[in-house]
């Protein structure tokens, strides 16, 4: 376990059970949620590579705009 993680649980030890529990909760799905999307990508990394090929495509012949966060 690394220091940091050792200073996040001692810190979470504090808290009230509610509070643990909201929290580890919280990490349990997080971990789920990165497994899922690494089983994802592993099982399809051609597509996504056709994917990146495309949208560099597009890119370089001048298909896409700058990102405007005000027109969101």
């Amino acid at each position: 376990m690394t220091e940091l993680l050792e200073r996040a649980i001692a810190r979470l030890r504090n808290l009230p059970e509610s509070e643990q529990h909201a929290i580890a909760s919280i990490i349990l799905e997080e971990m789920e949620d990165e497994r899922q999307w690494d089983e994802a990508f592993s099982s399809s990394p051609d597509l996504l590579a056709k994917l990146a090929a495309s949208a560099m495509a597009e890119y370089h012949s001048g298909e896409t705009q700058e990102l405007d966060p005000d027109t969101l």
